[in-house]
């Protein structure tokens, strides 16, 4: 984890399998992305998806996972836990914000 920076961010073990298996399949970047975007009237959003690092991104350690992550959404991310759930009809990366 990069110094300064305690985001205490978790992926649960479900979650986690799926990015490494998806990063063993992606050639081209290789750093795991979170981050949140503009909200407009349904609030905050988050976003998962793979990128190359930046200079204002801080990088952590996840499970063996290489994340990434804007150092100004430190503070909205602090505590999520990000699950991978798949229903019958659905399946997608899933944000729980700490209670």
């Amino acid at each position: 984890m990069e110094a300064g920076f305690n985001v205490a961010l978790q992926f649960t073990p479900a979650a986690q399998a799926m990015v490494k298996e998806l990063l063993s399949s992606i050639a081209t970047a290789p750093y795991l992305r979170v981050g949140v975007k503009g909200g407009g009237c349904s609030g905050m959003g988050y976003m998962i998806g793979f990128d190359e690092k930046a200079a204002d991104d801080i990088q952590l350690d996840i499970g063996g996972i290489p994340v990434i992550m804007k150092k100004a959404h430190t503070m909205y991310l602090a505590g999520m836990q990000i699950d991978y759930q798949q229903q019958e009809d659905s399946s997608g990366f899933v944000f729980s914000a700490p209670q």
